[in-house]
């Protein structure tokens, strides 16, 4: 399974979301630190979950951060959140 695989599934099952889309922005960071060929090194997350409802912007991306601690101390450079709850 690739990384992107790895990190939809572990997402979705941890919260659940109404809207999910992780996009792979790894083309637009050629050159630069962390950047590797074949992508699957900088994403973008957006994602609407009911888990999130109460929650700041540190504390929603905290619980993502925990989710997906192996990725991001490995091949996962760099993930840009934008995490929301229903009716925002």
């Amino acid at each position: 399974m690739g990384l992107t695989e790895n990190i939809t599934e572990k997402l979705k099952k941890a919260f659940e979301p109404s809207m999910f889309e992780l996009i792979d922005d790894s083309e637009k960071h050629r050159g630069h630190g962390g950047w590797r060929e074949g992508g699957e090194s900088h994403f973008r997350l957006r994602m609407t979950s009911a888990r999130f409802a109460g929650q700041g912007r540190v504390q929603r991306q905290r619980a993502v951060n925990r989710v997906l601690a192996e990725e991001l101390a490995g091949p996962l450079h760099a993930l840009a959140m934008e995490l929301r709850a229903p009716g925002e």
